[in-house]
């Protein structure tokens, strides 16, 4: 079990061989629930998106799809994503369209009411308190701005609390969850899907 650990606790903040193989996982297995999430975005035209807790930059390069006229800055405190991220979307960063840096969630390097959208796919899991972090969400959201956040489990799925037993700084967390910090930190006309096949979730909040 060891190695199977060293190799998941990579899944929070990617880093040497086993990171880039987690990336690189990260950007292929997680496609499709990230494609679900988008279809249920209900926000037209952001002119400003943050993509947080980027990891490899696929949903980057899938938003910035979803929104040609829009600017996206993806953040993620692990340098070697923030690395991939950008070779990833090397072309868009090129063109101005894009943006990738380093930083931490709860105290993000961004001015109050930047962005229209934030994004946050898979990821919450490995985030340092919910409340503190969502507050901050907030802080750089334009009034009335759009906070989605897409999920793979739902907190209470087999697989997911196997993983959740074995990756020292992951922590589920159910829709219930998520609604009530999301409400603590000031977000109101909260929504929540539920696929219905899937333990995958979708929470977006104004």
């Amino acid at each position: 079990m060891g190695l199977l650990n060293k190799f998941f606790d990579n899944a929070g903040k990617p880093a040497g061989i086993f990171g880039r193989v987690m990336i690189w996982g990260m950007n292929v297995f997680h496609e499709r629930v990230a494609r679900w999430g988008m279809s249920h975005m209900n926000i037209n035209d952001p002119s400003e998106i943050a993509e947080l807790g980027c990891g490899g930059g696929k949903n980057i390069h899938d938003l910035l799809e979803k929104y040609p006229a829009s600017h996206v800055t993806g953040l993620d405190y692990s340098p070697l994503s923030v690395k991939k991220a950008r070779e990833h979307n090397k072309d868009a960063i090129i063109s101005g369209r894009c943006e990738v840096i380093e930083g931490d969630v709860s105290a993000m390097p961004f001015a109050d009411r930047r962005f229209d959208l934030a994004t946050a796919f898979e990821t919450i899991y490995f985030w340092p308190g919910l409340e503190r972090c969502f507050a901050e969400v907030r802080r750089v959201l334009k009034d009335g701005g759009h906070f989605v956040i897409v999920s793979e489990s739902d907190g209470r799925d087999k697989p997911s609390l196997w993983f959740n037993s074995i990756i020292d700084a992951m922590n589920l967390y159910t829709p219930e969850e998520i609604v009530s910090a999301l409400k603590s930190a000031g977000f109101t006309k909260i929504h929540t899907e539920h696929h219905e096949s899937h333990s995958w979730i979708v929470v977006e909040a104004v």
